[in-house]
């Protein structure tokens, strides 16, 4: 199955479990795209004691999943992509959506 995930929550513990449930549907055998919009474009920076979040995030990428950020999100934020999230477009989300059999959003 392919899977799409839409990450809009800066909230640690969504975004934790959101990059928990990609990882385990890749160790299922599914292919995994996470596109990361409005407030989940700040998800590299939201580690706690509790939810290391880019140990997800780095896991999820080093297992073959696809991480996209929303250009204009992060631009709002005065930030920029990163190697594990890089800056893409509403057309990267478009392609996401159009090409998965399910979408999950956080």
């Amino acid at each position: 199955m392919k899977l799409g995930m839409v990450i809009c929550s800066n909230d640690p513990e969504i975004v934790w479990n959101a990059f928990r449930f990609g990882n385990f549907a890749l160790r299922e055998g599914n292919e995994v795209k996470v596109f990361l919009m409005g407030k989940g474009v700040e998800s590299e920076s939201l580690d706690t004691d509790k939810f290391k979040i880019t140990e997800q995030i780095q896991s999820l990428v080093d297992n073959g999943g696809k991480i996209f950020a929303c250009g204009t999100c992060l631009k709002i934020r005065h930030s920029e992509g990163s190697n594990m999230c890089p800056l893409s477009t509403m057309k990267d989300m478009y392609e996401i959506i159009k090409e998965s059999d399910k979408i999950v959003t956080f």
